[in-house]
C-alpha cells in the first residue's frame, strides 16, 4: 500500500538561508500519515471516541539526505512494511522531482487512557492489509 501526499515548501518552512528547517520534514510525513489513515476511511476522532484510543509514534529513525528549499514542490510518500496487532512501521520518504530528500522508518502504536498501549482496532489493521 503506497501513499502519496505533495507539500509545498512555504517560507515559514524555511531557516534564514531557505532551506527547510530539519524538524518540519517530520511535519510533513506526520501530516502524510495523517492524510493516509483518512483516505482509509478512518475517523481518528470517533476511533478516540468510540475505541478510546489514539496512534503516537513510537519511534523515528531519520536520514536527511538532501535539502529542500523555499518554494519546492515535494511529494511525501509513505509505504507501509509491516502491521502487527500493535504496531504499524512505516517507510516515509520526501521527494523533489528525482531527488531523494529525507527518509524515515516510523513505528506507530496505539494508546488508551491514561498512556496505556492498546492493540490497534481491529478493522484498522483489516483495511490495512
Amino acid at each position: 500500500m503506497v501513499h502519496e501526499l505533495p507539500i509545498r515548501v512555504y517560507y515559514e518552512d524555511t531557516d534564514m538561508g531557505g532551506i527547510v528547517y530539519y524538524a518540519n520534514y517530520l511535519r510533513y510525513i506526520e501530516r502524510a500519515r495523517s492524510d493516509w489513515v483518512r483516505s482509509l476511511g478512518v475517523d481518528q476522532n470517533a476511533m478516540r471516541e468510540k475505541d478510546g484510543v489514539v496512534f503516537v509514534v513510537r519511534r523515528v529513525e531519520a536520514d536527511y539526505l538532501k535539502p529542500a528549499k523555499f518554494d519546492d514542490e515535494l511529494l511525501v510518500r509513505t509505504v507501509v512494511k509491516a502491521v502487527t496487532g500493535v504496531r504499524l512501521i512505516m517507510s516515509q520518504e520526501v521527494i523533489r522531482g528525482d531527488d531523494l530528500l529525507f527518509q524515515a522508518e516510523v513505528t506507530v502504536v496505539c494508546i488508551g487512557e491514561g498512556g496505556v498501549p492498546a492493540r490497534l482496532p481491529a478493522n484498522i489493521r483489516r483495511r490495512i492489509h
